[in-house]
């Protein structure tokens, strides 16, 4: 891959696993420096093979333990990062996960554990980028942008999600959240942008694509008829952070094989 965050570092969220490590390994083979976040403790021999994977093939980067929707552990992670690195360039607001129910079973700490993590997180770590592009200033030999931040979404920013209540409305938040701050901060070049997965094979969604039969299943939604892989996220965070993107910003982009345009209609629904 060309090296076209060559210079830059990169903060990624939810980095120890899924679509979080192939997007961290994409970015370090685009040149950058990069962040591999995990939130605790019991996750960080994962986050080290990950970058172990990342050094090995020539790239650079650290490990860094950060509970995202824990406010004082954001404000530390971004100031170990500038510490080492002097500044961020990018961040990846990833880190996410489900506490799944039916919406008459779901319990608060359910519903508070998916905000806290998924929405919350990405306001913490969104201001402090942001904070951080502010004091540091256009850097015009390293990008054309002041700071690029890519919030992960998903497709249910756009379709509900019966059972998912508590993940559906933190995404379609996200979404508010990433056009606001790209309505805000575009005329100090601060990019900001969402990248809306459809159905990835990561650990989060096993049991949607561990069998045959669910895969099967699962391949009704999707017209491109294949699942994605963390890889495919990868590259399209590697060219959202780029220079590449720099006339994108306040877009929510899906990469999904095709799922928001509902397959099943094809036949008359």
């Amino acid at each position: 891959m060309d090296q076209v965050l060559k210079n830059q570092t990169a903060i990624i969220t939810g980095a120890s696993s899924g679509i979080g490590a192939g997007v961290a390994k994409s970015l370090a083979s685009a040149g950058a420096n990069v962040v591999v976040n995990y939130p605790v403790e019991s996750s960080k021999p994962a986050a080290d093979a990950v970058l172990k994977e990342i050094t090995d093939a020539g790239g650079i980067g650290m490990v860094a333990q950060c509970d995202v929707s824990q406010e004082a552990q954001v404000i530390r992670m971004f100031a170990d990062v500038v510490a080492a690195y002097g500044t961020v360039d990018i961040l990846i607001n990833n880190a996410g996960l489900q506490r799944d129910a039916k919406f008459d079973e779901m319990t608060l700490d359910q519903w508070n554990t998916v905000i806290n993590v998924n929405l919350t997180g990405q306001f913490l770590c969104a201001r402090e980028a942001i904070r951080e592009f502010l004091r540091r200033g256009l850097r015009p030999d390293v990008s054309l942008a002041t700071g690029k931040i890519i919030c992960m979404s998903s497709v249910h920013e756009l379709i509900p999600w019966a059972g998912h209540v508590n993940y559906a409305t933190s995404k379609g938040g996200i979404k508010m959240l990433m056009q606001s701050l790209a309505q805000e901060y575009g005329d100090r070049k601060i990019r900001v942008n969402s990248i809306c997965p459809g159905a990835i094979q990561t650990p989060i969604n096993r049991p949607a694509w561990e069998t045959p039969q669910a895969l099967n299943s699962l391949l009704t939604l999707i017209p491109y008829n294949r699942i994605g892989q963390p890889q495919d996220i990868g590259n399209l965070a590697v060219f959202l952070a780029s220079d590449l993107s720099d006339y994108i910003t306040g877009a929510s982009i899906f990469i999904d094989g095709g799922m928001t345009v509902f397959e099943g209609f094809a036949t008359g629904g």
